[in-house]
């Protein structure tokens, strides 16, 4: 029997420029494994629970990191740590929403590894399916979280589908809120990608937590001037203050005219394999001022069609109230 204690053998690919890495992505396709940062990655790897015949190693290639101003917005590589959204003057002073949403991540070591690609395209942290249980989504024909004994305090309140798993990202709801596009490239062409629509759930796709195809590379994240200095709100919640993932975090966008809200974007992490968009909350304050009676008038409007499992009913509280913060904060 192997050692679990040591990394298995891989093949490792080193480019530094994105034609290589987009050319060996599509040789290689499920065979290889494309590496950020690596803070998901070794974990699979040293466990067993995933492997991969190869490794294409992206920290090489420059033209993957920076943030660019565009003429319509703002451009972040890939490759961009978290460290640099967070500390990034363009996005402090735009975009503030996402630099929140970042400083969030794990701790400071992580956010100076771990990349803006990396951390929306992580996969589910259900622990049974970390630990290599053959569940729906290892490729087996049970959900052990979804059971009568399963432990599912930190799983999904929305959009179950033989998987109860929840996306574990804090930068995915602020890219959501924020309109962001998703740059896809693979060895012959490029295509765009709603962030909205860039993250799939297990009734469309068991096995994936994104629209990556096997060859293609999520090369950068645009966003868009339209929610450009707009009024920000980002909360999270979690069993500790570091080093720990979201039970609910909610991302805000609104624009405001006389103190009415003429516009926003409310979205929830944490409460199904996606960031979920709170459209009846985003058209309930429309029009209405940003106060107290505002938030009160929400009622349970943000957990509308929960469906709790035996132990993750308080996040249904935790919606609700968090969209009241936004509007009082």
């Amino acid at each position: 029997m192997p050692s679990h204690d040591v990394m298995p053998d891989i093949d490792l690919y080193q480019p530094v420029e994105v034609e290589d890495a987009l050319a060996l992505a599509g040789r290689l396709a499920e065979r290889g494994w494309l590496l950020g940062g690596g803070q998901d990655t070794y974990g699979w790897l040293k466990d067993r629970s995933k492997t991969a015949e190869a490794m294409i190693d992206l920290n090489g290639i420059q033209s993957l990191r920076g943030i660019r101003e565009t003429a319509d917005g703002v451009e972040i590589g890939a490759l961009t740590t978290l460290t640099e959204v967070v500390e990034n003057p363009l996005i402090q002073e735009r975009y503030s929403l996402l630099a929140t949403a970042a400083s969030k991540v794990a701790t400071p070591q992580i956010r100076n590894v771990g990349t803006v690609g990396g951390n929306v395209s992580q996969d589910v942290r259900c622990w049974y399916y970390r630990r290599g249980l053959s569940c729906y989504r290892a490729g087996g024909n049970l959900c052990y979280a979804d059971t009568p004994q399963g432990m599912n305090r930190e799983h999904a309140l929305f959009g179950a589908s033989r998987c109860v798993a929840v996306t574990p990202s804090d930068t995915a709801p602020a890219l959501v809120a924020l309109e962001a596009t998703m740059v896809l490239r693979d060895a012959s062409s490029e295509r765009l990608v709603p962030a909205e629509n860039f993250f799939v759930g297990p009734n469309l796709d068991i096995r994936h937590t994104t629209v990556l195809r096997p060859g293609e590379i999520l090369t950068a994240v645009r966003l868009p001037a339209t929610w450009a200095n707009a009024v920000f709100y980002f909360e999270k919640v979690a069993d500790r203050n570091a080093w720990d993932f979201p039970l609910v975090n909610i991302a805000v966008a609104m624009r405001e005219s006389g103190g009415v809200i003429q516009d926003s974007r409310f979205v929830c992490g944490g409460v199904q394999a996606t960031p979920r968009r709170l459209v009846d909350v985003e058209n309930a304050v429309r029009g209405q001022p940003r106060n107290e009676a505002t938030a009160m008038s929400l009622g349970t409007l943000a957990s509308q069609g929960a469906q709790p499992l035996n132990h993750n009913g308080f996040k249904v509280h935790l919606m609700d109230n968090l969209a009241r913060h936004a509007l009082l904060a």
